[in-house]
């Protein structure tokens, strides 16, 4: 039977308070790997950065960094890239402390890289590369190319910069000649499942239309065939099972003359079997030359753990001003009595967002509603948006009846194309 973990954690505390530094180092660090078998990884990573705090007073910077990366492996195994992520950034400081170049450059180069992998699981990729950057300045340049790691993230980089699976099967075949542990070999097997999946999603974007006006909406939808994903996440190589892959959020990057709408509620559970249509409903508010939706990012979590962002690139939406429309009134400016004139207002508004040109305005009464004063054909070189034209005819019912009174406009849109629109409008006369 094991030692009581909570026991050799209060006894490391014990013994740093009296400044026995190494064995409480030792004793913390049997308390973590104690709290690690019982799976209880918050009380050993606690008790493995106590451990590390102890063989700093010891200047045991390479005992310190040991038990650093133990730590940071309490963190993965609980699914925590990021907490294990600060450990490793913390650890470097520490690197500087050791006596050998060589054991400088491989711990520089070891904790840089298990960083940029847990910021990858978290779709912080590019940041963490920054940081490797970074790091490459401690480093012997020569050790620096030569090094499988390196090697290692220069082949993810490629993979899933050119969506090339030759490259994870170099990663593949690297694997077995780095020295990591079994916690860091499945955290990189992760990274390989996100680039294998980026590999094999496919992304349609399909517009319902070929060509919009200004005053139509635009309905986007994104289709996704994830179907190839579904033998790779049951592959035996990763040791992982995929219990839930979802899409958490879609951001759209939009010209300034589109708005959104509508978009569907996230998250949103992606169907393996076959094709995922998820449906955007953009406004297109005024014209504006090139107008263009994306690019598109889209968040999917794997286990709800894994986070990585998929780049779709965007596309332009044919945009066209609507065709200019003029809406006709017609209005009794006094009430119609048999046998009287009464005066007829007639309104021409172009309220559209197109100027209409050459417009002529033709209005054709039925014979028992007598024209006695003014005149029933109008020509005006153009009417722009928002402007009007009105006058007035008088009329002469001679019977009592309901009669139609026709309005017909004939004009040109800005690119000379030919319109005409008929109105009728009914007219009841009364006793």
């Amino acid at each position: 039977m094991g030692k009581n973990p909570e026991e050799q954690f209060l006894k490391g505390k014990q013994l740093y308070k009296a400044h026995q530094f190494k064995k409480s180092g030792k004793a913390f660090h049997g308390a973590g790997i104690s709290f690690l078998d019982k799976g209880d990884y918050i009380q050993a990573k606690t008790s493995l950065i106590n451990a590390a705090n102890a063989f700093i007073e010891t200047q045991k910077y390479s005992t310190v960094l040991e038990m650093l990366r133990l730590a940071s492996e309490t963190s993965l195994l609980e699914g925590d890239y990021l907490g294990a992520n600060q450990v490793y950034k913390d650890s470097i400081e520490y690197i500087a402390n050791l006596k050998k170049n060589d054991d400088k450059n491989e711990n520089y180069i070891l904790f840089s890289v298990l960083s940029y992998l847990c910021l990858f699981v978290k779709g912080r990729q590019e940041e963490g590369l920054d940081y490797l950057k970074r790091i490459q300045k401690k480093v012997d340049n020569n050790y620096f190319k030569e090094s499988n790691l390196i090697r290692l993230v220069t082949d993810l980089t490629l993979a899933l910069r050119d969506k090339n699976q030759d490259y994870l099967e170099r990663v593949k075949n690297l694997i077995n000649s780095l020295k990591l542990k079994k916690s860091e070999i499945t955290l990189l097997k992760k990274v390989i499942l996100i680039i294998q999946s980026q590999i094999f999603l496919d992304f349609k974007l399909v517009l319902d239309k070929q060509e919009y006006t200004t005053n139509e909406n635009v309905n986007l939808t994104i289709n996704l065939n994830s179907g190839p994903l579904y033998q790779e996440f049951k592959n035996p190589f990763y040791e992982f099972q995929v219990k839930s892959f979802e899409i958490s959020k879609i951001s759209l990057d939009l010209s300034d003359n589109l708005s959104l709408n509508k978009k569907p509620n996230f998250p949103i559970d992606v169907d393996l079997s076959g094709n995922n249509p998820i449906e955007f409903l953009l406004k297109p508010h005024f014209q504006l030359d090139e107008p263009f939706i994306g690019p598109i990012h889209v968040t999917f979590n794997i286990n709800k753990s894994l986070v990585f962002v998929y780049e779709i690139e965007a596309i332009e939406v044919n945009l066209t001003s609507p065709l200019p429309t003029l809406d006709i009134s017609l209005k009794n400016l006094r009430p119609p009595l048999i046998g009287q004139s009464f005066p007829l207002q007639i309104q021409i508004q172009n309220n559209s967002e197109g100027e209409a040109l050459d417009v002529k305005i033709g209005v054709e009464f039925p014979e028992l509603l007598k024209v006695m004063r003014g005149t029933t054909e109008k020509q005006i070189y153009s009417l722009r948006k928002n402007e009007e034209l009105t006058w007035e005819l008088n009329i002469k019912p001679i019977e009592a009846g309901d009669y139609i009174i026709k309005v017909i406009v004939k004009f040109k849109d800005p690119d000379q194309n030919d319109i005409e629109d008929i109105k009728e409008f009914p007219f009841s006369i009364k006793l």
